[in-house]
């Protein structure tokens, strides 16, 4: 049997002689065997699991959560209300372009995979080498991103439990915020190393409590505040009043709109684990397409309604409140001590929202660890034999914790200099960014012709939609490296063009002096004289 397009022959399912009977192998793997692979993680996975997982990665509860200060200080209810909405319209489209082609190349791999099969011969090896170096940092640093919000929801949920700032509360210093993000990630590394199975039912936990904390924090929080925001607030209200010297609303707008670009990244986590999902050519792209839809209708929920307790930006961005600026946290707290004279159930929302955080760092190293798996199974990485290594439950153990090692040195940044994590850390917005674009750039151009869609495919609108997708990514890369204080200094610089202009001299750099002479792009691991391209 078939399933026909425009531009190839798709098998919908394979059938194999097996003692008399035809026995279907799963198109997912039937296409993996095509591209020259074979199957040897655990194909269990089901679409909801694929979309579970990507989901939790993308977790609204945390991406908004931990930059709603972000997103008051620069412009307030109109930059994060408005701002989510154009971008999560574009971000639909990047989404929309990789579903293309993760159909067309359902391996986990992904982006420096496609690179290879969709940059042509001659540029193939580079393609591929640096969008997996792009993709794979910027997802470790996304790690350490999350991760390390989570040591500060700790830390602040301690601080409001022993009195608050101004009540004498303890505040961790910045070692014992590193020892709790080292635990965190550790008990992190310990739950990737459970069957995928179990990984599929924890991801299915996750997404149930993003979308149920979403509704009870968004329905909770305004209707116990004493104080509501009323709709013109809501709707009109633009905070100019950053304190760090910006006045133009344009410009305020541009830089209010990380909080919502920072959210939704991670949608590759769906490409990521499709050698773990069954039928993969159509189940990959739901799950992209389907965790970015549902992101953006919940996240907007959430935001409208925490929003509508909003009465005092200022109060909420004092470093000096309770909780010692974390406006989210004060929010939350103001809240339930306004009606009942105790902030108790404030702190028990924002563990509401800690725990969402919990599941999404959990997510981000089940993804880094399958991008080191199939980079290192292609022998593109120092010792790729011991990353490609798969424990009993048929896991890529070692790159678990190379992950989490990794991620760790990255937070350690944070003890010389919050300008220097915050720099490392710029690379899981606009790193990831950029590795999503280029290979998408290559879709629309070098591969114009060339490209042979899979059963998920965008038809005559993938061009266009493909163009738009760089388009904005290469607008948000501009906007976010741009100054975020004036007059700018040496703590208020943003290092983030020093950040990715760091990272591709390092890449390229090792290619020129090295990897070029023996990294020849993916490679197969099965006999590929019948496998079609």
């Amino acid at each position: 049997m078939v399933l026909e397009n425009r531009d190839r022959v798709f098998p919908s399912e394979d059938l194999v002689a097996h003692d008399g009977y035809h026995v279907s192998i799963d198109t997912g793997e039937s296409r993996l065997r095509q591209l020259g692979y074979k199957q040897e993680l655990n194909r269990s996975l089901s679409v909801i699991s694929n979309f579970a997982f990507c989901f939790a990665i993308i977790s609204v509860l945390q991406g908004i959560t931990t930059l709603y200060s972000q997103g008051l200080n620069y412009g307030g209810p109109i930059s994060m209300i408005y701002g989510w909405l154009i971008a999560g319209f574009l971000t639909m489209f990047v989404g929309l372009s990789m579903a293309e082609i993760c159909s067309s190349y359902p391996t986990s791999g992904g982006l420096y995979y496609w690179s290879a099969m969709l940059a042509g011969p001659q540029w193939a090896p580079f393609a591929s080498w640096l969008i997996c170096w792009f993709n794979m940092v910027g997802q470790w640093a996304n790690t350490t991103s999350v991760d390390f919000s989570l040591a500060q929801v700790i830390q602040v949920i301690i601080l409001l439990s022993t009195g608050g700032k101004n009540g004498g509360g303890y505040l961790c210093s910045k070692y014992v915020l590193i020892c709790i993000y080292g635990g965190i990630l550790f008990i992190h590394g310990v739950i990737n190393l459970l069957p995928i199975k179990l990984l599929s039912v924890l991801g299915k936990i996750a997404a149930a409590w993003n979308v149920i904390g979403v509704f009870v924090l968004m329905i909770l929080v305004p209707t116990v505040s004493t104080k509501r925001a009323s709709v013109e607030f809501i709707s009109n209200h633009f905070n100019t009043d950053n304190g760090v010297g910006i006045h133009s609303k344009p410009y305020i707008f541009v830089l209010g709109l990380l909080m919502s670009n920072y959210t939704p990244a991670g949608y590759d986590a769906s490409v990521h684990l499709v050698e773990e999902t069954k039928n993969a050519d159509r189940n990959g792209p739901k799950g992209i397409i389907s965790a970015i839809v549902v992101s953006f209708i919940v996240g907007w929920g959430y935001l409208l309604g925490i929003t509508f307790a909003v009465t005092d930006i200022p109060h909420l961005l004092n470093p000096d409140n309770d909780a010692g600026g974390y406006a989210a946290a004060q929010l939350f707290y103001d809240a339930f001590k306004s009606r009942y004279g105790s902030g108790v159930g404030g702190i028990i929302c924002f563990g509401v929202a800690g725990i969402a955080v919990f599941f999404c760092g959990m997510g981000t190293i089940t993804n880094n660890s399958r991008m080191v798996y199939a980079f290192s199974r292609d022998s593109a990485m120092p010792y790729s034999s011991v990353w490609h290594k798969l424990n009993k439950n048929e896991v890529p153990v070692n790159a678990v914790w190379l992950s989490v090692c990794i991620s760790f040195c990255m937070a350690l940044t944070s003890l010389l200099s919050s300008v220097a994590f915050e720099s490392m850390v710029s690379i899981a917005t606009v790193g990831i960014n950029i590795s999503y674009a280029i290979p998408i750039f290559y879709r629309v151009t070098v591969a114009h012709k060339s490209f042979i869609r899979g059963p998920f495919n965008l038809g005559c609108y993938g061009t266009v939609e493909g163009w738009i997708a760089v388009l904005w990514v290469a607008t948000i890369t501009v906007l976010f490296s741009l100054p975020v204080a004036y007059p700018i200094a040496r703590d208020t610089f943003n290092y983030t063009p020093a950040a990715i202009g760091g990272l591709i001299v390092f890449v390229v750099s090792w290619w020129i002096l090295d990897a070029r002479y023996w990294f020849k792009g993916p490679i197969t691991n099965i006999d590929t004289t019948t496998r079609t391209n």
